[in-house]
């Protein structure tokens, strides 16, 4: 079934709600809207939209705002970003507030006791459920890299896509066990079912396809949700809505479905 995140909600205890409200649809900067979906006295998580870096990288020059620096204005201290989103990623973005909470955080992602959820649309129709194991380039290291997958939705829509009369797509369920530099992305590609808006790694003919025919250029992998005890005992779970082009790229797939 497939969850509903028109409107996500995160949960762990009396304090998840703290400075929600001051904080939410706050913008500190034109265009670049910060939505607070969790906060206590440790962390706090934001929905990063799409296009948006975590902080500064010599690979991304052109970029002026960062998510770190939008989140140390916003809640007038510093922070630390507890994991990494890729910049085309949207979705959940956790930061601790303090270097004890940091030192945490970081022993359970090192641990693997935090279950990171994305959703992905991605080119053709892929089996029920799969489990990618395929090492990956990190650092110039091979390093073992290990995904798991369950197909959501299927979508059949009545445009053509290179000798087919149609065009297929999934939504997918994500669960990486390893977290390699674009892990997801490029598993997807080896197996053949690319997410739709991936440079380099998915499908020129098909991205060529959603921006002409859509106006759609984004990649779309979200972040769903982040599960995980903190501190022990009290499970939290946080959830990010989807971004606005998620939602659209949805409808769309539904509109144009094939019965």
């Amino acid at each position: 079934m497939e969850p509903d995140l028109y409107g996500g909600k995160s949960s762990g205890g009396g304090k998840s709600t703290l400075l929600k409200d001051r904080h939410n649809n706050m913008s500190l900067e034109p265009h670049i809207p910060i939505e607070v979906i969790f906060e206590n006295e440790d962390l706090i998580a934001i929905n990063k939209p799409h296009g948006l870096l975590v902080h500064r990288s010599r690979i991304a020059s052109d970029a002026r705002t960062f998510a770190l620096q939008l989140v140390r204005n916003l809640t007038g201290s510093h922070v630390y970003p507890a994991h990494r989103l890729d910049r085309k990623t949207s979705g959940v973005l956790l930061f601790s507030k303090s270097k004890k909470a940091n030192v945490e955080c970081q022993r359970l992602f090192r641990e693997r006791l935090i279950t990171k959820i994305y959703h992905a649309i991605v080119r053709g129709y892929t089996d029920e459920d799969g489990h990618i194991d395929y090492p990956l380039t990190d650092q110039n290291k091979s390093r073992s890299a290990r995904t798991n997958y369950k197909s959501l939705r299927r979508f059949e829509i009545d445009i053509p896509s290179y000798k087919f009369q149609s065009s297929r797509y999934s939504l997918l369920e994500i669960l990486p066990e390893t977290g390699r530099y674009h892990q997801i992305r490029k598993h997807m590609a080896h197996i053949f079912h690319p997410i739709i808006g991936d440079r380099p790694h998915g499908c020129n003919k098909q991205n060529k396809l959603w921006k002409e025919r859509f106006e759609m250029n984004r990649m779309m992998l979200h972040a769903v949700s982040l599960k995980f005890e903190y501190p022990k005992g009290n499970e939290l779970y946080i959830t990010a809505p989807y971004s606005q082009e998620f939602q659209d790229s949805l409808k769309i797939l539904g509109h144009h479905g094939l019965e």
